[in-house]
C-alpha cells in the first residue's frame, strides 16, 4: 500500500451520495472473548443458512442429486444460451465505449487520489485471482479439444459424441483446424470474461471510493433505488452475490482439486478419487485460513507474486523447449485469428454449432459472471487511484494478453505434440492429467509438473482467501475491517461447498451450481452496468 489512509476517504473533487446511512448501522455486534462478530443480521444470516442447508441435503441425498445437477446444467445452457451471450456482449461493447468517451476521465477515489499499488502487484492480484485455476485446468485440454473437434468434425461433450464443432468444421484441415480451435479458445477467456469483471468492479469502486456508500453490490443500485437499496431489494441483491460467488468459487475449487489430484497421481502414484480430492480440498483450505489470518498484503498479494513468478516461469520454460518459432509466431496469428472469428463466436442467434455455444460459452459466462462480484469486489479494492479509461484498459487487455500467450503456449505444444509428432496419449488423457501428460514429454518433467501442481495448489489459496475477504465484506454489510473469524467462517465454507458438490455429482454438479447462481446474477450486472454509467456522469473528472 502507498500509506495507512483510509481508502473510503477521496482525495479531490468527488460527488459523493447524500444519505442517512451509516456503514454497518443494521450490523449485530457480537463479542464473545477474544473473538467478535460484526455481521449484517438479515444478509449474513439468510445467505449462511442457504449454505449450510446447501452442504447437509447434498451431503444427506448424494445419489438423489447426481442427475438432477446434471439435467439442471444440461437445461440452463441450452435453453438460456442466448441470453449468457447477449449478455456478455453488452459488458464488452459497454467497456469501449467508456474507454473513447469523457467517462474515461473520472478518477476512482477522487480527481487527486494516487494508486494504491504498482503496477506489477496489482496486475498480479487480479490476474491470479481472476482464473488462475481455471488456466492451469484448461490451458492444455480446451485448445486441443476445438482443434480436434474442428479437424475430425465430432467431438464428446458430456460422454456424448455429436457431429459439431466450433463454427463448423475444417475436416482435414490441421491449418484451418488450429486457427478455429484457438480463436473458440481465446474467445472464452479474453475480451468477454474481463469485461464482466470490469463492470462490476468499476461499478463497486466508484459508489465506494467516489460516492462513499459502503463496499457492498448493493451499493451500486442506488441510482436506481435510491435508499430503498438500504432495505429488502438490496438485502436480496447482496444475498444473490454472496451465493453466486460462493458457489462459482466452489466451481473452481472442485476443478483445481480435481487436476491437483491427477498431478500428485502421476507424480508420485497417490490414488485418484474421491477421498482424495477431499482431503486435498481440507488440507489446501487450511493453507488458505492462515493466509486469511496474515491479511490482505502479507496474505494474497505475497501469494499472488510468488504465483505469477512461478507461471512465468513455466511458461518459459516450455517456449524455449517446445517448438519456440511456432508459439512466438502463433500469438500473433492466434489474435489475428481470434478476432476475424470473434463476430461469429459472439453471435447470440441462429447458431450452427448449437453445442459449442451452449456446452461450452453459455456455461463460461455463467462461471465468469457468478466469479463477478468476487473478482469485481477485489479488482475495486486494489484499483483506486486509477482513472477509469486507465483502469479498462488494463483489466480488459493486459490479462487478455496474458490469457491469449497462456492458451498459445500450452494448447500449442499440445497440438503441435499431436499432429506434428504423432503424440496420441495427450489426447486420450483425462481432462485433468492432459497439461502433465504434455510435460511428460519435455525436458525436466518432473520438476515441471511439480511446478504445476503448486501452481494450481496457490491459485487455490489465493482464490479461497480473496472469496472469503469479498463474501465477509457483503455479509458485513460493506466493512472492510470486520472481524477476522468471520472470514474464517465462510473460508472454511467455501471448501465444504466443494466438498458437498464433489460429493454429489463431481464436475457435473459443481458447474449446475455455477450456472444456477449466474443466471440471476447476470440480470442483477445488466441493472448494475446501468446505473454504474448514470453514477459516473455525475462526477468531476480529471
Amino acid at each position: 500500500m502507498a500509506d495507512n489512509r483510509d481508502p473510503m476517504i477521496p482525495d479531490g473533487d468527488v460527488n459523493p451520495i447524500d444519505t442517512d446511512y451509516q456503514i454497518g448501522q443494521d450490523n449485530i455486534v457480537v463479542n464473545v472473548g477474544p473473538f467478535g462478530l460484526d455481521i449484517h443480521n438479515r444478509v449474513f444470516a439468510i445467505s449462511g443458512f442457504a449454505v449450510v442447508a446447501f452442504v447437509f441435503l447434498t451431503l444427506a441425498f448424494q445419489n438423489q442429486v447426481e442427475p438432477l445437477f446434471t439435467d439442471l446444467r444440461n437445461w440452463l445452457t441450452t435453453s438460456l444460451d442466448w441470453f449468457f451471450i447477449s449478455a456478455a456482449n453488452i459488458f464488452v461493447v459497454l467497456c469501449i465505449v467508456l474507454i473513447f468517451t469523457p467517462l474515461g476521465r473520472v478518477r476512482l477515489g477522487g480527481t487527486e487520489a494516487q494508486p494504491d499499488y504498482s503496477y506489477l502487484g496489482w496486475f498480479s492480484m487480479l490476474f491470479a485471482a481472476g482464473m488462475g485455476i481455471g488456466l492451469m485446468f484448461f490451458g492444455v485440454s480446451e485448445p486441443l479439444s476445438h482443434t480436434l473437434s474442428s479437424f475430425g468434425g465430432t467431438s464428446l461433450e458430456n460422454g456424448v459424441r455429436s457431429d459439431w464443432a466450433p463454427l463448423g468444421a475444417a475436416v482435414g484441415d490441421e491449418e484451418a483446424a488450429l486457427q478455429l480451435g484457438m480463436a473458440a479458445t481465446i474467445y472464452h477467456w479474453a475480451l468477454h470474461p474481463w469485461a464482466i469483471y470490469a463492470v462490476m468492479a468499476l461499478g463497486l469502486a466508484l459508489f465506494s471510493f467516489n460516492k462513499g456508500l459502503p463496499l457492498t453490490i448493493r451499493s451500486v443500485f442506488y441510482p436506481l433505488l435510491g435508499e430503498r437499496v438500504w432495505g429488502w431489494p438490496g438485502h436480496i441483491i447482496d444475498i444473490l452475490a454472496v451465493l453466486a460467488t460462493l458457489f462459482g468459487l466452489a466451481t473452481s475449487l472442485g476443478y483445481g482439486a480435481s487436476q491437483a489430484t491427477s498431478g500428485l497421481n502421476y507424480l508420485f502414484g497417490i490414488p485418484l478419487g474421491d477421498t482424495t480430492q477431499i482431503l486435498l480440498v481440507i488440507g489446501i483450505t487450511g493453507i488458505a485460513l492462515v493466509s486469511v489470518l496474515a491479511g490482505l498484503d502479507a496474505g494474497v498479494k505475497r501469494l499472488s507474486e510468488i504465483n505469477m513468478m512461478l507461471a512465468v516461469l513455466l511458461l518459459v520454460f516450455v517456449v524455449l523447449v517446445g517448438p519456440t518459432v511456432l508459439l512466438l509466431t502463433g500469438f500473433f496469428d492466434n489474435l489475428v485469428s481470434y478476432l476475424r472469428y470473434l463476430p461469429e463466436l459472439a453471435n447470440p442467434v441462429g447458431r450452427e454449432d448449437a453445442n459449442f455455444a451452449s456446452g461450452w460459452t453459455a456455461f463460461y459466462w455463467a462461471w465468469w459472471i457468478s466469479w463477478s462480484p468476487f473478482v469485481g469486489m477485489f479488482i475495486a479494492r486494489v484499483s483506486r487511484g486509477r482513472s477509469v479509461r486507465e483502469f479498462i484498459i488494463a483489466v480488459l487487455l493486459v490479462p487478455s494478453t496474458a490469457c491469449v500467450l497462456w492458451m498459445t503456449v500450452f494448447g500449442g505444444t499440445a497440438v503441435n505434440l499431436y499432429f506434428a509428432e504423432g503424440y496420441t496419449a495427450i489426447k486420450d488423457a483425462a481432462l485433468p492429467l492432459q497439461l502433465f501428460t504434455m510435460l511428460d514429454v519435455l525436458p525436466l518433467a518432473e520438476i515441471t509438473s511439480f511446478i504445476a501442481i503448486v501452481l494450481v495448489v496457490v491459485f487455490f489459496v489465493t482464490s479461497s482467501d480473496s472469496g472469503s475477504l469479498v463474501i465477509d465484506v457483503i455479509a458485513a454489510g460493506g466493512k472492510v475491517d470486520a472481524p477476522t473469524p468471520q472470514r474464517v467462517f465462510w473460508c472454511t465454507f467455501e471448501g465444504l461447498v466443494a466438498i458437498a458438490l464433489i460429493l454429489g455429482g463431481g464436475l457435473a454438479a459443481l458447474q449446475a451450481m455455477a450456472v444456477s447462481t449466474g443466471l440471476p446474477f447476470t440480470l442483477v450486472l445488466l441493472m448494475a452496468a446501468f446505473s454504474m454509467v448514470k453514477g459516473l456522469a455525475s462526477e468531476p473528472r480529471i
